[in-house]
């Protein structure tokens, strides 16, 4: 029986096809013969009814994709769908921020367990924040403070010389900021994040191996399925993608082996099917991307592999 697909994600107009891991995963889900809706999350609703009588729609259109910049999908009519009877699954793959218009659409999806598959488990999406289910794997990551607190930031600094300051839940590496060995903007910094975010921040020591690169490991179903390392452009200290960064092949090293190997049944127990991992100089753990992670499409360009492929099967073994 074919599936039915339904992906929760940004406007198609917006998305890079060159390197969208979404984008690739509904070309793969197309190519087995899927049939693929796209909705946006602000169409998500949620309807009480009597005993199973309660529905979870979404206003969705069928949709048709293609590699060719510029004409990459045709669209069909929008319409109001039961997210429960018709479709099978659900891919929750809207971009950060992590917020509580994210917390709240994931546990609406939380309501369609036992009858549609979401992927990623929406549930366990919520209990598991990039830059704060990472610290169950505090033994791999660099020192690090969680605090709003500038007193506890300066006596972190006291330890550790230049500093990098991280929103909690941000996203794309936006808003990462180092402070050098003269601290003069520690204050002026922690004023404008505090007035910004009502959660506390993440406070690292500026790690000089990230020059070298920031490699981004995929795992899907818990299992190693590629790996890319991603380098900075010119004047950034960031190796995201979205700053500005450049990919290049990559390998495991020994500890990254170690790390894959320490999380991976708890992520495939946690039903988080499609997981990026981001280290550091081989050996610094720092996230663990589980809401909308990328990087497949470079992967795949480097290794001549299909991890979207990879990724239904994993689905397709879960129905």
């Amino acid at each position: 029986m074919s599936l039915r697909v339904a992906v929760q994600m940004d406007p198609m107009d917006s998305i890079n096809i060159a390197g969208d891991s979404s984008f690739a995963l509904m070309l793969s889900a197309q190519d087995r013969g899927m049939e693929v809706w796209h909705y946006d999350v602000a169409s998500l609703a949620y309807e009480t009814g009597e005993g199973p009588g309660a529905r979870i729609t979404a206003h969705a259109a069928p949709v048709k994709v293609q590699r060719v910049e510029g004409d990459h999908y045709t669209i069909g009519e929008r319409r109001r769908i039961d997210l429960a009877q018709d479709i099978d699954v659900v891919l929750m793959r809207q971009d950060p921020p992590f917020h509580l218009g994210y917390i709240s659409s994931a546990l609406l999806l939380d309501r369609l367990k036992g009858q549609t598959l979401v992927i990623n488990d929406p549930r366990e999406v919520v209990n598991a924040p990039e830059k704060m289910f990472v610290l169950d794997y505090a033994r791999f990551m660099p020192p690090t403070l969680i605090a709003r607190s500038v007193e506890d930031v300066r006596a972190f600094q006291d330890k550790h010389g230049s500093v990098v300051v991280k929103p909690l839940h941000g996203n794309g590496g936006k808003a990462i900021f180092k402070i050098g060995d003269d601290r003069m903007n520690t204050s002026a910094l922690f004023e404008v994040f505090n007035q910004t975010w009502p959660e506390p921040h993440m406070v690292q020591p500026f790690l000089p191996e990230v020059s070298k690169g920031d490699k981004r490991i995929v795992l899907v179903d818990g299992e190693f399925a590629g790996a890319i390392n991603r380098k900075p452009g010119k004047g950034e200290f960031r190796s995201n993608l979205a700053q500005g960064g450049y990919a290049e092949a990559a390998d495991l090293t020994a500890r990254e082996e170690e790390i894959c190997a320490a999380m991976g049944p708890e992520l495939k127990k946690r039903g988080l099917v499609f997981v990026g991992i981001d280290v550091i100089g081989g050996k610094w753990l720092t996230e663990i991307n589980v809401t909308s992670p990328t990087g497949i499409v470079a992967i795949d360009k480097f290794n001549g592999t299909d991890t979207p492929g990879r990724i239904w099967d994993a689905i397709e073994a879960r129905l």
